[in-house]
């Protein structure tokens, strides 16, 4: 039987996630769904509304800044919200097993993975990890279109990037490009705004709004 409170529907998982931003950024968060009753009844099953894939950054800490609760949101997250082999497995299983009717992309204002590409590319990138500079690898594509299509500042550059990485997402993934053209998924790419606690989305594939 369908979980008739749970969004289901691009456009509704989509509204409930604004919605959820907006009582975070208004100080008025209703903390849903965290009780004792709801962990046990989650032991033998998830059924959340949303996958988000986004940036490890400490400030983006998605449950919060959506006030959703246990069992809402699967969340798949890495320095720059960097698309990999990995990343794309579990967000097919959050589509394909799961059934999500959205996946957000985000992406936030200031980012530390971003910046470390732009120092990387200027010759400045003071860390010497072996598997960070491999980060900087699959980001700095990004950023060398950015910056010849004009876009420098590392914001605009985030913006890009996000796009850039839906865009990857729906090329190598047949089971999530399948799910955008057959309606059951919409795909929303965003930033977060740190200072402002705001979602603001950049751009929407499917029937989101």
């Amino acid at each position: 039987m369908a979980d008739l409170k749970r969004p289901q529907t691009p456009r509704e998982a989509w509204s409930a996630l604004v919605a959820g931003n907006h009582r975070f950024v208004t100080g008025e968060p209703a903390h849903p769904r965290q009780d004792i009753d709801l962990r046990a009844a989650l032991v033998g099953e998830q059924r959340p509304f949303a996958a988000l894939f986004g940036c490890a950054d400490s400030r983006l800490s998605a449950e919060i800044i959506f006030d959703v609760g246990l069992g809402d949101l699967f969340v798949v997250r890495n320095a720059g919200q960097v698309i990999g082999e990995t990343i794309l497995g579990s967000l097919e299983y959050s589509v394909e097993v799961l059934g999500v009717p959205l996946i957000l992309v985000l992406g936030h204002d200031e980012c530390g993975a971003i910046r470390a590409t732009i120092d990387d590319i200027a010759g400045n990138l003071p860390a010497s990890g072996q598997f960070i500079h491999h980060l900087v690898d699959q980001i700095r594509p990004t950023v060398l279109e950015a910056n010849a299509a004009g876009k420098a500042d590392i914001d605009e550059v985030t913006e890009w990037h996000v796009q850039d990485t839906i865009n990857e997402m729906l090329t190598k993934s047949k089971t999530i490009a399948e799910a955008v053209k057959t309606g059951k998924l919409g795909v929303v790419g965003a930033n977060y705004k740190l200072a402002l606690g705001e979602i603001h989305p950049i751009v929407m594939v499917g029937d989101i709004v």
